[in-house]
């Protein structure tokens, strides 16, 4: 029941979005295309408020994910439909039921972390990156909490995830709650790789 509702609240936010142009705008928003994205990420590495913030909602009394949540963002250039996965360790194991049908992948890092969190970091991280069924997709990396003590710069993150190794599409942006700038850079950048990898693979006639 808690998982229908997230869906009848995402699709409502896109109606009231389509209601607000046509009623401003004087007609039809133009049309854009959609794509579905996973938001993965240790839980506390800040999923949630982050994806908040981008939609315009409070990042007040942010409760961690359980299960799922989906989060519908609003783009100049395309509509993104955010699937995010809890981080919890008793949750991960359960990440690979809910791949299928995604287009990209958005994944979540705590810069700030201990070693010891970055090893498992990296851990999920392969095992989710390596899954048949995301295979290739673009990849979005969130190097969050920017503004906190010790927090590895853009280029260790890499070095820390090997994303150099990567044969698939992918970006990473520093970033932190506090900034939305910072995290909608992130997605201004992520967005055009969507694109064009839709172009690439045909999932939409024309931009």
């Amino acid at each position: 029941m808690c998982e229908n509702l997230q869906l009848i609240f995402a699709v409502f936010r896109m109606g009231v979005y389509s209601l607000f142009r046509r009623l401003c705008c004087g007609g039809p928003p133009p049309a854009r295309p959609t794509f579905n994205v996973l938001c993965l990420g240790l839980g506390g590495s800040g999923k949630s408020s982050l994806l908040a913030k981008v939609s315009g909602e409070s990042t007040d009394a942010i409760e961690p994910t359980v299960g799922f949540s989906i989060k519908a963002l609003m783009f100049d250039s395309c509509f993104v439909d955010v699937k995010e996965l809890g981080g919890g360790d008793n949750v991960r194991p359960y990440w690979n039921r809910y791949y299928g049908g995604s287009q990209g992948v958005i994944f979540v890092v705590d810069s700030s972390a201990d070693s010891s969190t970055m090893d498992k970091c990296l851990a999920a991280f392969d095992e989710a990156l390596s899954h048949p069924e995301l295979d290739g997709l673009p990849l979005l990396v969130l190097a969050n909490f920017q503004d906190k003590p010790r927090a590895r710069r853009e280029d260790e993150v890499v070095n820390l995830l090997n994303l150099g190794n990567l044969t698939r599409p992918w970006a990473i942006q520093g970033c932190m709650l506090q900034d939305k700038d910072s995290i909608v850079k992130g997605f201004d950048t992520y967005n055009k790789m969507l694109l064009a990898q839709g172009r690439n693979t045909g999932d939409f006639d024309k931009i």
